[in-house]
């Protein structure tokens, strides 16, 4: 292909500087008629420029059949991926449909015959597992509705707590300053529907009641405020001073003691405690006071 293209370029170009010569010339009539005379042989030579003819024909079909096989190449090519993706994809089905034949044929095996089977297997996995989920929070939900109720029980009892106690507060500051005994003791029955337990409130209304010379029950009340606190020592004095104004000296001075003993700020009050007025002349007694 090259060999003739070079070949015919050099004849392209000799001709080109023969037509050039030509023109250069540019002989007159007159030469040309003499140039004619002596002229010989032709001044062309026939076969040369059919060969160069031939040879560009031969090109030109050269190329087209190159073209015509180039096209072909491709042509091939785009069939062959083609026919590839077509082979792929229809392997691909021809592989699914083996799974879903195999896996039918599995579920056959293991006793599952149908796709409803399939179901409610699923549905009876699913079940069990919500189940288990749903016991299991609930035993969460009661334990945490257990804790609540226990905390909510307390938080009411801790309200109530706070309710009675400002109740007995404002009972109590009443009490203080209230002159009168009995209006003491019926405020101190008021604390005392609040807090049965009130040691406190016990010795006092004890105190009230000795205030009126009912001795006996202030006695009955001592008893109870000890039996339910036995370290309360104003429980002792105050029984105590029962003691001492209905002449029971011995017991009073033992309650004079174990008060002493609890509460041993109470000595200041041994000489100005009334109650004890009778007590004075007792030996024992001013012992007591002389802290022997």
């Amino acid at each position: 292909m090259r060999f003739y293209i070079s070949i015919l370029f050099i004849c392209f170009f000799s001709l080109i500087n023969t037509v050039n010569a030509q023109e250069a010339a540019a002989p007159t009539e007159q030469q040309q008629q003499q140039a004619l005379a002596q002229l010989n042989e032709p001044m062309y030579k026939p076969l040369l420029e059919r060969y160069i003819l031939d040879e560009l024909k031969a090109v030109r079909q050269d190329q087209q059949q190159l073209r015509e096989d180039v096209t072909k190449q491709v042509t091939h090519a785009q069939l062959d991926t083609a026919d590839r993706a077509l082979i792929y994809t229809t392997d691909t089905i021809n592989n699914v449909f083996f799974i879903i034949t195999a896996t039918a044929s599995i579920l056959v095996l293991v006793g599952w015959n149908s796709l409803r089977d399939v179901k409610n297997k699923v549905e009876d996995i699913v079940n069990t597992r919500v189940s288990v989920i749903t016991d299991e929070y609930e035993d969460r939900l009661k334990i945490l509705e257990e804790k609540l109720r226990v905390r909510s029980e307390e938080i009411l009892s801790n309200q109530e707590r706070i309710s009675v106690t400002n109740e007995v507060h404002s009972l109590w500051m009443r009490a203080n300053l209230e002159s009168d005994f009995a209006n003491k003791i019926e405020i101190f029955d008021e604390i005392l529907k609040r807090k049965p337990e009130d040691v406190e409130a016990i010795a006092y209304k004890a105190d009230a009641l000795l205030e009126l010379n009912e001795t006996a029950k202030a006695i009955e009340l001592c008893n109870q405020a000890i039996d339910i606190d036995s370290d309360y020592g104003y429980a002792y004095w105050q029984r105590a001073c029962a003691y001492a104004l209905t002449h029971k000296h011995a017991d009073a001075l033992a309650d004079i003691k174990m008060a002493l003993d609890y509460s041993p700020n109470l000595r200041n009050e041994l000489l100005h405690e009334s109650a004890f007025a009778s007590l004075h002349d007792n030996d024992s007694f001013n012992a007591i006071v002389a802290g022997s």
